[in-house]
């Protein structure tokens, strides 16, 4: 009960301290704020480097130890670049298939891979220095920069693809069918054409902006009668929505396809192009004949049909299928090499006038006689030898292509003797 009791932490004895122990506190928390900032600065930057997006680098499985070389990439530009096969070796199928429909948008577009080729090949091989350059290129915009050369050559695309499908609409009703609701098709292969080009490379967009501007500028064709000019309306405004409204960066890591999948792609896509360009010279297209008059090509095709001379070809093909069904391929190639007279046996007969079954003696009985009566030698007139030079060349080229297929000859007679 006597006892004092000592004051707690709690009571306002045990708060209140010295003056110099507030110092000593002041200064340590003086000494710690800085530290917090810092800390919160790292903290900042370490988030703003896990917001910002980086390309990373893919792992070395074995598809991508087959690396691409720069000089294979120079060599197949040379040889075949017009055509986009180099492009297709470094993997930008895309652009390859742009390049083989304008043969390298008439070689400009071929000029310019020449300084491309050594980024393209870095980037085909996912070089860390590749990685590196574009990584940099994130951190400084945070979408695709403006470039004057993609954005024409979007404009292009779009406007030559929106031009074929416009060329390969019939103009006149065929098979009782008006095909002019397919216009409307137009401007879908514009936008289809700037989309392309739009993912290429390193960047990336979707279809759905250039196809709805492509459609509303579509319009103006009713406002503008030069089509030239409502197309090059429809494919600006299109590149220009591409450009602004989808364009991204492909961060992607793009997947190795298998050589044959990736060409059996491209072989789709030729083939439609291709029946485009079929479609326009059926349905348009016009033949000029001996006499300067233009006739369809679809009315020449229907006529040539029906000429005699196709008519002769089918039943030929009807006969050398059934004979091949008799007789077997093998025989069938056989006479048709016969038929082709590759060793000049048959032309031989004609120049001596002798039919297949003469003799060897009297071949040769015949050569040495032909060969005294035509000699140059005996022709005086300057004017006339000329001629002559030719007969006796004729006749000695007859008489030695028979000397070398006296065996053959002789094995043949053999056997129409038997028989």
């Amino acid at each position: 009960m006597g006892e004092k009791l000592s004051p707690s932490p709690s009571t306002p004895a045990a708060q209140t301290s010295s003056p110099s122990a507030k110092q000593a506190t002041g200064t340590e928390v003086s000494k710690e704020k800085p530290r917090q900032r810092r800390n919160s600065k790292e903290e900042k930057q370490t988030t703003r480097s896990k917001k910002s997006p980086q390309l990373q680098q893919p792992p070395n499985d074995h598809d991508r130890l087959k690396r691409k070389s720069v000089i294979i990439a120079y060599v197949l530009w040379l040889f075949g670049g017009l055509f986009g096969v180099h492009l297709f070796y470094l993997r930008q199928d895309r652009r390859a298939f742009i390049w083989w429909c304008t043969l390298g948008f008439s070689g400009i577009g071929w000029l310019a891979d020449v300084v491309q080729i050594p980024s393209m090949v870095r980037d085909c091989n996912d070089e860390p220095r590749f990685v590196e350059e574009f990584n940099a290129k994130l951190r400084t915009n945070n979408k695709p920069p403006f470039s004057t050369g993609r954005f024409l050559l979007a404009i292009m695309t779009g406007y030559w693809w929106g031009q074929l499908v416009s060329l390969a609409i019939p103009q006149a009703v065929f098979f009782g069918v008006d095909w002019g609701f397919l216009h409307w098709v137009i401007p879908f292969s514009v936008a289809l054409g700037v989309w392309t080009v739009g993912n290429t490379g390193r960047e990336k967009g979707v279809l759905w902006h250039c196809l709805v501007t492509s459609y509303v500028s579509y319009l103006s064709r009713y406002v503008i009668m030069e089509q030239e000019y409502w197309f090059t309306i429809m494919a600006f405004c299109s590149a220009l929505a591409f450009d602004h409204l989808s364009k991204e960066w492909n961060l992607e890591v793009p997947k190795k396809k298998h050589f044959t999948k990736r060409l059996a792609k491209l072989t789709a896509a030729a083939i439609i192009y291709l029946s485009l360009w079929g479609a326009f010279m059926y349905f348009n297209g016009t033949i000029t004949d001996s006499e300067g008059d233009e006739v369809p090509v679809h009315e020449a095709v229907y006529n040539f049909i029906k000429s005699p001379w196709w008519t002769d070809l089918k039943q030929t093909l009807y006969d050398t299928l059934q004979f091949a069904k008799h007789h077997g391929w093998a025989e069938v190639w056989k006479q048709i090499v016969d038929s082709m007279d590759a060793d000049g046996e048959q032309n031989a007969y004609k120049v001596l006038g002798i039919t297949a079954t003469a003799s060897q003696n009297e071949i040769n009985t015949l050569c040495r006689n032909l060969s005294k009566e035509t000699h140059p030698d005996k022709v005086k007139d300057e004017s006339k030898r000329r001629a002559a030079e030719e007969r006796f060349m004729e006749i000695q080229q007859a008489c030695e292509a028979l000397s070398k297929t006296r065996r053959k000859r002789r094995q043949r007679n053999k056997k129409s003797d038997e028989l």
